[in-house]
């Protein structure tokens, strides 16, 4: 699998615990993974209101937005390192990691709306419409994850995460990869990842129903909850600033 949550022997590993809670379900992930968003959501926008939406990019500075960014990041990444090694605290530390999201993005979505007005709620739309398109398409069996679409899917996954690392690598050179501008190529390209983060979904929501079969712990739901929420959080991000791209062009 792609998702770093998301691995055999995470799960196997878990069904030796023992739990009166009964066994995760595909339907009890999908609903922990809404539960999560709104959580994600609230912090978000407490943050939008508190420092002006984007309206005053000077003014939200001034008072803390990259803190509040930096702060949610750290959060997240120490929650969701926790959660790798000890599972079992998914139910207690989901929440936390999906609200320190929520002042990230929170964070980043108003640099992009201070940019692009009108560009964030297209941006959340779109990401809604796509996992609600990707889960009905894997619910009806219109889309698989079969072994060839796996292997396409995960290998064009390591291929997005090799170009992250050289752009960033060339960044701290001083030399600005062309991925950041709005040319043809960079749109496409952008286009491209923010696919193969939908695809992703498909893995996600069958590795969940194969693990649900196997007779994983109602907790792991939690854990399969943030696991689809990174997945949602990548591609928002990468809806974002493809949308940025376009616009920038107007």
């Amino acid at each position: 699998m792609s998702n770093p949550l998301f691995s055999e022997k995470a799960f196997s590993a878990s069904r030796t615990d023992y739990t009166d809670q009964g066994v995760m379900t595909l339907n009890g992930t999908i609903n922990k993974s809404i539960l999560l968003f709104a959580t994600m959501l609230l912090p978000a926008a407490w943050l939008w209101f508190k420092l002006g939406g984007g309206s005053n990019l000077d003014y939200a500075a001034n008072n803390g937005l990259m803190t509040y960014a930096i702060s949610g990041m750290v959060i997240g990444l120490i929650s969701s390192l926790v959660m790798m090694f000890k599972k079992s605290l998914s139910p207690y530390l989901a929440p936390i990691y999906a609200a320190a999201e929520g002042l990230f993005l929170g964070a980043i979505s108003m640099i992009f709306e201070a940019a692009y007005e009108g560009i964030v709620m297209n941006a959340i739309g779109i990401t809604l419409l796509v996992f609600a398109a990707m889960l009905l398409a894997y619910r009806s069996g219109l889309l698989r994850a079969t072994p060839m679409f796996t292997k396409v899917i995960v290998f064009a996954t390591m291929g997005v995460g090799v170009f992250y690392l050289i752009t960033m690598i060339m960044g701290f050179f001083g030399v600005e990869s062309f991925y950041y501008g709005n040319s043809p190529m960079s749109i496409g390209i952008s286009a491209l990842i923010a696919g193969i983060a939908a695809f992703n979904l498909i893995l996600d929501f069958s590795f969940i129903e194969q693990q649900s079969n196997a007779g994983a712990p109602k907790y792991m739901e939690w854990f399969s909850g943030v696991a689809l929420l990174m997945t949602l959080v990548w591609l928002y991000l990468e809806i974002l600033r493809l949308l940025a791209k376009l616009q920038s062009r107007d």
